[in-house]
């Protein structure tokens, strides 16, 4: 082995960096190992026409934890969020629905549709806030590990005690949004479907599953988390697109001593007598290190980078199982125009185009796209969320002209029938196009330039399996201990000395920089001697 580090953070994605630097802070030698000629891993900022730049893959905040935020002192390395004028945009056949602006302004909106929807909502709101408060405590913290003993008991007891002490209203709200589908979720607060279809859309977000599917109700939860410069459940864009974050947090890093490798691919995990050892690179360079961390999701790490005899049997056979794939196909357009909707004429740029645009009308709408994917591989009426950064952020686009991303549901990771994307990638994305001209005629013929990620682009270029976004299912049974299989639900691997630092490790998906907090800190727990160098 030519060098030797203290730690080595398999992926350069925003996990990996704010792992690399609370270890780099505690005085360990580190370097970051990345496939890509970029750093970021799924949140980068890329040109991907001549002038226009947008985020690649991730594209919006709000989930990142304030900790970090002040932790990798971002804001001094350039980290600016604009928050959006509303929170989101609903064109329906004949109507709309805007959605932000406070209490009152949104209630109204509802009121246009059902007034017993309106007097609900104020209720429906602090149900939710409150359970999203108490379990967005939980995302600094590390699960309990099953079979841990006395100290595991007491931490679970420790991050159960504030769900005790909710009061019995909350506790039947936090059991439902747990158990239940969005659709029987939400059909108990409210009654008119375009109502419904406002928070329904949230619970398909990087979730292949219909809005009656068992458990969605938490997926619609796990996107209230967030803030936004202070502002609870609020979202935005950063300023120069998702890759500014990663890169701010890549000069946090630097500065705290880490060595970051771009175009360096992991090829394997060296393991000897059961402990991690370092890595192989697929130049064949070896790299020793006591500490590997991985960002990459568990699929990609047990079954391409760990060699099968290095897991126990058992293990191998749950990580075989592990359930990945969001059903997202993502586009980047150019367009020489905003799009002017019918129901809210206008291209002028106007308070919805900065919003959340959400095509989804109608939760039979929304599991119908379901059904469809799985019959057909995609749903011939997807599911659309358009947001137009440029709208607030004019480095992005030449004058006049615009970028906009669509976040698109309801793609099987896996075609039918032995088909690959790479046949398919082209006519999808026609048939997203149309989707949305059905709602604004201009849209096509405003349209300059696309950039297409297919699951199986987001799987090849990101390394993201199944394309999905979370690595890995944001179900029941992979959540919380058990992300990604019980009893190493702490960070920690059945390998000593590899660790888990990415999105498929408790709280989950999204760009929180929380699994990277957490893992470091499981890390340096490890290490009792610089254990209280990371605070909690």
């Amino acid at each position: 082995m030519t060098k030797t580090y203290d730690a080595l953070v398999i992926g350069g994605g925003h996990n990996g960096l704010v792992c690399a630097f609370y270890l780099a802070r505690a005085g360990k030698r580190v370097r970051v190992l990345e496939r890509r000629h970029v750093v970021g891993g799924a949140a980068v900022t890329e040109e991907f026409h001549p002038g226009f730049r947008n985020s690649t893959a991730s594209y919006t905040v709000s989930l990142l934890r304030p900790q970090v935020i002040a932790d990798m002192k971002l804001h001094d390395h350039g980290y600016r969020v604009a928050e959006r004028r509303i929170s989101n945009f609903l064109p329906f056949a004949d109507s709309y629905l805007k959605l932000g602006g406070g209490m009152e302004r949104t209630a109204a909106e509802f009121a246009r549709f059902s007034p017993a929807d309106a007097a609900a909502y104020p209720a429906y709101d602090a149900a939710l806030s409150r359970v999203a408060g108490v379990l967005r405590d939980l995302t600094l913290q590390s699960p309990p590990r099953a079979g841990g003993g006395l100290a595991a008991l007491a931490s679970a007891a420790r991050q159960g005690w504030p769900l005790a002490r909710l009061d019995l209203p909350a506790q039947r709200d936090l059991l439902e949004v747990f158990t239940r589908s969005a659709r029987e979720f939400l059909d108990g607060w409210f009654e008119d479907d375009r109502v419904k279809s406002a928070f329904a859309f949230d619970a398909v977000v990087g979730n292949f599953a219909g809005v009656s599917t068992p458990g969605s109700a938490y997926v619609l939860l796990h996107h209230v988390f967030g803030e936004v410069n202070g502002k609870p459940g609020a979202w935005g864009h950063a300023i120069g697109g998702m890759g500014a974050i990663t890169q701010a947090m890549a000069r946090a890093c630097e500065a705290a001593g880490v060595e970051i490798s771009l175009e360096n691919p992991v090829a394997q995990v060296l393991v000897d007598g059961g402990t991690a050892r370092g890595v192989r690179l697929e130049s064949g360079e070896e790299i020793a290190a006591p500490i590997v961390a991985a960002n990459v999701g568990p699929a990609l790490l047990y079954r391409q980078l760990v060699a099968p005899g290095d897991l126990d049997a058992d293990f191998a056979r749950r990580i075989r199982g592990y359930k990945t794939g969001s059903g997202t196909f993502r586009m980047n357009v150019a367009l020489s125009e905003l799009p002017d909707f019918s129901v809210l004429p206008g291209k002028a740029l106007a308070e919805h185009h900065t919003a959340g645009i959400v095509i989804a009308p109608g939760l039979d709408y929304m599991d119908r796209a379901f059904d469809d994917a799985k019959a057909l591989g995609w749903s011939r009426e997807p599911i659309v969320e358009i947001t137009i950064p440029s709208t607030v952020d004019d480095s992005l686009a030449p004058p006049g002209c615009h970028v906009a991303s669509l976040f698109c549901q309801q793609f099987a990771p896996q075609l039918p029938d032995g088909r690959s994307w790479d046949d398919c990638r082209e006519d999808v994305a026609d048939l997203i196009v149309d989707t949305v001209t059905a709602h604004a005629p201009n849209f096509k013929r405003a349209v300059i330039a696309r950039q297409i990620h297919s699951p199986l682009d987001l799987e090849r270029k990101f390394g993201l399996i199944g394309g999905d976004i979370f690595h890995g299912h944001m179900s029941l049974d992979q959540l919380w201990a058990a992300r990604p299989v019980l009893g190493h639900g702490d960070y920690r691997s059945p390998i000593k000395g590899l660790y888990m630092c990415g999105s498929g490790t408790h709280p989950g998906g999204g760009v929180t920089g929380a699994p990277g907090h957490n893992a470091a800190r499981a890390i340096l727990a490890d290490r009792p001697l610089i254990r209280k160098l990371l605070r909690s």
